[in-house]
């Protein structure tokens, strides 16, 4: 999808030539991009930076602590033993005052900024060549959307040579609620990722992203934490022309994980359980089905009795011990359950519309 990766190749392979010094490049989430030959000692940070191709995240809040998201210039951060850290030299990578990625440089006391600053130009080339696939990316945002289309139409323009793009393998789409007071920098996830920050959607706008679908799950966890909303990850489909199939299951899956709590933050389609029937309602089939139980509606815990005794089988004992309660008392609840609904609990199909009827309840 990007062409970048050999420019900030040969970028880092010459800085760390000029300057003698082992040189690995990184984006914003400290995710390898590029590294030079090693030269030197090597400590554990960079070795394992090399074979994850991502630093720990207890390692990322050490170095960020430093600073270097929002350093103009290059930051010195002194060894650590405990971390396995040797000194080092971080150059953030900035463009038009925005960092999109940081140089490291292992630093045996002769990096002086002197030195570091004969090569400016090629460090410059490094942050322009990220911001210009950070852009890139934003510009697939509109690829994205017509790729996740209802109308065949726009899919099948967007399949067709030369925009299609081509991630690999499978895929799955997520839905992620955006939210009005965060911005979120879509442009720190993996190279394959697709995303369009500004898809329209029921209750709002979305971020609507498509991933390999391997890498699904944890870049849904981490666009949702950007936000502090909730996201719902499709089913994977063998390629990008049943990607819509999938941003459909996404959008269910969103929907479950903004109204139970138990499928939140991030639901996946496969793992809705009876949800998955529940979000393919129509709304009025939805509403008709929660109206079976619409007494419960004013007794939330009578209606949370119910359905953790539904949700257990109907054993007494377990959802007593669950509810914190003496049996004698769920007894009397789920009674009293039974008069205002009119429904037979002992009874295998009320105890089933009952059991619907309170999931659709939650959905609402």
């Amino acid at each position: 999808m990007y062409d970048n990766g050999g420019v900030l190749q040969e970028t880092v392979d010459e800085i760390a030539a000029r300057l003698g010094a082992a040189a690995t490049l990184e984006d914003r989430s400290l995710k390898l991009l590029a590294y030079a030959a090693q030269s030197g000692d090597i400590d554990t940070v960079r070795q394992e930076s090399i074979l994850r191709r991502r630093a720990s995240d207890e390692v990322r809040a050490y170095f960020e602590g430093y600073g270097i998201a929002t350093a103009r210039g290059p930051v010195r951060i002194p060894a650590d033993a405990e971390l396995g850290v040797l000194a080092r030299v971080c150059v953030p990578l900035r463009y038009l005052e925005v960092t999109y990625g940081y140089l490291w440089l292992l630093d045996d006391g002769t990096l002086t900024d002197e030195r570091l600053a004969s090569v400016a130009a090629l460090v410059a080339r490094a942050a322009r060549t990220l911001a210009q696939e950070a852009r890139s990316r934003r510009d697939l945002g509109a690829y994205l959307r017509a790729l996740l289309s209802a109308s065949a139409e726009e899919r099948a323009q967007a399949l067709s040579p030369p925009d299609r793009v081509d991630l690999g393998g499978p895929v799955a789409a997520i839905a992620v609620r955006g939210s009005a007071d965060r911005v979120a920098a879509l442009w720190t996830l993996p190279r394959d990722v697709l995303a369009d920050p500004g898809h329209p959607g029921p209750g709002g706008p979305l971020v609507a992203l498509l991933a390999p679908a391997a890498q699904a799950r944890e870049v849904a966890g981490r666009v949702q934490a950007m936000y502090g909303t909730a996201a719902g990850v499709g089913d994977a489909r063998e390629g990008p022309e049943q990607a819509w199939r999938s941003w459909r299951e996404a959008l269910g899956a969103l929907r479950a994980a903004e109204r139970v709590p138990g499928l939140a933050p991030v639901a996946v389609w496969s793992g809705l359980g009876v949800y998955r029937a529940l979000v393919r309602l129509a709304p009025a089939d939805l509403r008709a089905l929660a109206e079976e139980t619409a007494p419960l509606a004013a007794d939330p815990e009578l209606a949370r009795t119910v359905e953790d005794y539904l949700d257990r089988a109907g054993h007494v004992r377990e959802s007593a011990a669950a509810l914190g309660v003496h049996r004698q008392t769920l007894y009397y609840r789920l009674g009293k359950a039974e008069r205002l609904t009119g429904r037979d609990l002992a009874d295998g199909e009320d105890r089933l519309l009952v059991h619907l009827s309170l999931k659709a309840a939650r959905l609402l």
